[in-house]
């Protein structure tokens, strides 16, 4: 049977899943498969999963005409002889104009996902049935998203289940169904979201329609050939459709009895015989990365600038060195030299010029170029006295010596002010000499010079400890040598308790349960450059860390502890984008921000924090040019005295916990007394409590 359906016209409206027709109009007979009276009547009532689009019309007098386009499909009903074929109308609209979003791509790309900036882009899989591009699809879907990059699959399948349900296998239905998805590929990835559509797509013509429709709208779009002979296609069978080709029971099925075009000039080629799912994967991620739309340092596998002297150049270095007119440096600049050395500051070559420095003390990053942007909260400089200032101005190389021992080349010395006030209000919120590292840099020279340098051997202290200070590049082939697929790293200038354990240890889980990844590993990784009097000094902390991980509150075999080389500024927010960004430069994905990161008690009384204790962690979940890097946010722990033990508190239940201050802790080591069980581990709490004895010696 088949129903009269009046025309619609501007104030239709949609009633459950029904559409009202409010005007109708008899001379508009069309065939639809409602099984309702042919007779027309203003209260004609239409399925709505019938009509993909409405027509829409507007009345002018006693005219109608178009408003817009319309693509309508008709079922019949399945005792209509007339035809089993599905008709598509399609009429163009000549009345529509785009409106622009009043959003930003770049905007989206701050807020959209955990890996900042704009990633918009398509990822078009083609090739036979079977070839591997659903698989290869999700595969990157589940590696992008748990790193914080937004991606949605679209698969064929799903797409005919909903969105093209009423489409089959037709050249021309197969073409409809490309485009849509190719519009749709086109909004998701104008949202900022990686769009992976695997599809067969069998003819040329509608893969570059696909392209031209993103390349209109200034979007990425890649064409991946998954290049899998028909042979295996045929043993990867799982749906069972080639067996029903070969029997007949499906007609125009690619590859068999209906041609597929391979791409001519695909972005990629894949080919997956004797390939693994995951290398299949690896090799559309590289494409990704060379072609801009994910940093490299996701990955994880790109190495960082050192500034270390090649191997067949260090004799005449050092001979050079011996030669040029010298500045002495102090223990806290070879410190920085070693950091500047080993690629922390990447992509820095050296003590900052004076454009640098106004770039990090007014914007707190780098500009490289126009467009990118690299996080550098703090200067890293060298000051030197007026005399050296006037003694080596005009030269164009100079050696920086320690202790009389050549340590770098600085090339084309610039000298500058050094405006102390300035720095210290920039840097630390305030000027005041109470705090200590403020004092030495009042203590410093007058001037600082900047240039890039050259280090003539790699920085050694002869502590003891000087195997776990690791390069950032000896991090990332550490961390790729342990297996990991996500590196979580975790700063620390204090002894590990059972609190800072369950915060790790729980960052673990929810990277396996909740992200999906297979083996994430810890950078346990405390600072080991200066710190004031009153800290715990470094070797004692690396005692009390090994002995953590060896009573097993942390697991050894995913666990890789190292010493940051940086010293401590005590700058609070301003400080810990630093150490964040330090850590991005050593391959880390995941940052834990502490409570009151890099803060310290106000110099002057009343006793009070210099810094909020929730700033360093929200300034950090803003910074900007921290790609790659997703912020953790702290976790708060405090002494469960109902279960003995470090547990997440419970404002609901806050009589059962107790806060274990650094002042009571300390008190408790000073006197040898032990802290409450499930504290810290107990040889953890020896070497500690042993130390502030060792105090009162």
């Amino acid at each position: 049977m088949s129903t009269q359906v009046g025309i619609i016209d501007m104030f239709s409206y949609r009633n459950n899943d029904r559409l009202t027709v409010v005007s109708a109009v008899p001379s508009a007979t069309l065939r639809a498969s409602t099984g309702q009276t042919r007779h027309p009547s203003p209260s004609i009532q239409v399925r709505r999963d019938r009509i993909q689009e409405e027509k829409i019309f507007v009345r002018l007098g006693t005219s109608v005409k178009l408003r817009t386009n319309i693509i309508s499909r008709f079922s019949e009903m399945p005792n209509d002889k007339e035809s089993k074929k599905q008709r598509t109308a399609l009429q163009v609209a000549t009345n529509v104009t785009e409106q622009k979003h009043h959003v930003s791509r770049d905007k989206r790309g701050q807020v959209l996902g955990h890996l900042r900036g704009f990633r918009g882009c398509t990822v078009w899989f083609t090739g036979l049935s079977g070839a591997g591009k659903t698989s290869i699809s999700f595969e990157l879907e589940s590696y992008l998203v748990a790193r914080g990059v937004p991606a949605y699959s679209l698969d064929g399948d799903n797409i005919r289940t909903g969105l093209n349900k009423n489409l089959g296998f037709s050249k021309e239905d197969r073409e409809e169904n490309i485009r849509r998805v190719a519009e749709v590929a086109k909004l998701f990835a104008d949202s900022g979201v990686i769009a992976l559509c695997s599809f067969v797509s069998p003819f040329g013509k509608d893969r570059d329609m696909a392209r031209k429709v993103h390349r209109e709208s200034d979007l990425p779009f890649f064409e991946v050939f998954v290049d899998t002979p028909l042979n295996i296609c045929e043993t990867r069978d799982v749906k069972g459709l080639y067996k029903k080709a070969r029997k007949g029971d499906i007609k125009g099925f690619t590859g068999l009895d209906q041609a597929y075009e391979k791409p001519e000039c695909p972005d990629l080629v894949v080919k997956t015989v004797d390939c693994s799912v995951d290398e299949s994967m690896t090799q559309v991620v590289e494409m990704l990365i060379e072609n801009g739309i994910i940093p490299r340092s996701m990955n994880g596998d790109s190495r960082v600038h050192e500034l270390f002297v090649e191997e067949n150049k260090i004799a005449a270095a050092k001979q050079e060195a011996f030669e040029l007119p010298s500045v002495s440096i102090t223990a806290i600049d070879l410190q920085w030299v070693q950091v500047l050395a080993e690629g922390w500051a990447y992509p820095l070559k050296g003590f900052m010029a004076e454009d640098q420095y106004l770039q990090c003390q007014h914007f707190g990053c780098l500009l490289n170029g126009s467009t990118k942007v690299t996080n550098q909260s703090i200067p890293i400089v060298l000051p030197v006295t007026t005399e050296d200032k006037e003694r080596l101005e005009g030269c164009s190389a100079i050696t920086l010596n320690h202790d009389g021992r050549p340590i770098a080349i600085m090339r084309k010395p610039q000298f500058y002010p050094h405006r102390k006030e300035e720095r210290c209000c920039r840097q630390f919120g305030i000027n005041n000499q109470g705090h200590p590292y403020i004092k030495m840099i009042y203590e410093s020279g007058d001037w600082l010079v900047g240039g890039e340098l050259e280090v003539l051997d790699r920085i050694q202290w002869h502590d003891g400890l000087d195997e776990y200070r690791l390069t950032p590049n000896e991090i990332r082939e550490r961390c790729r040598a342990m297996g990991a697929d996500a590196v979580f790293a975790f700063q620390l200038r204090n002894p590990i308790h059972n609190g800072h354990a369950l915060l790790m240890q729980d960052t673990r889980r929810r990277l396996l349960e909740d992200r999906g990844f297979r083996r994430p590993v810890l950078l346990l990784h405390p600072l080991g450059g200066w710190t004031k009097e009153d800290d715990v000094p470094l070797l004692t902390r690396m005692q009390q860390h090994r002995a953590v991980l060896d009573e097993g509150v942390l697991d050894p075999a995913s666990t890789l502890l190292a010493i940051f080389p940086s010293p401590m500024m005590y700058a609070g927010p301003t400080e810990v984008q630093w150490h964040a960004k330090a850590r991005m430069n050593a391959g880390a994905n995941f940052y834990i921000v502490g409570r009151d990161p890099a803060g310290m008690p106000h110099p002057d009384p009343p006793s009070r924090d210099l810094y909020d204790a929730t700033h360093g962690s929200r300034v950090l979940s803003m910074a900007p040019g921290l790609p790659g890097l997703e912020i953790l946010p702290f976790r708060v722990a405090a002494y469960d005295k109902t279960k003995k033990a470090m547990q997440f508190f419970e404002p609901s239940r806050k009589d059962d916990f107790e806060f274990i201050s650094g002042t009571k802790m300390r008190g408790l080591a000073r006197s040898g007394q032990n802290p409450p069980d499930g504290f810290m581990a107990p040889r953890a709490w020896t070497v500690l409590s042993n130390y502030y004895q060792s105090l009162r010696k």
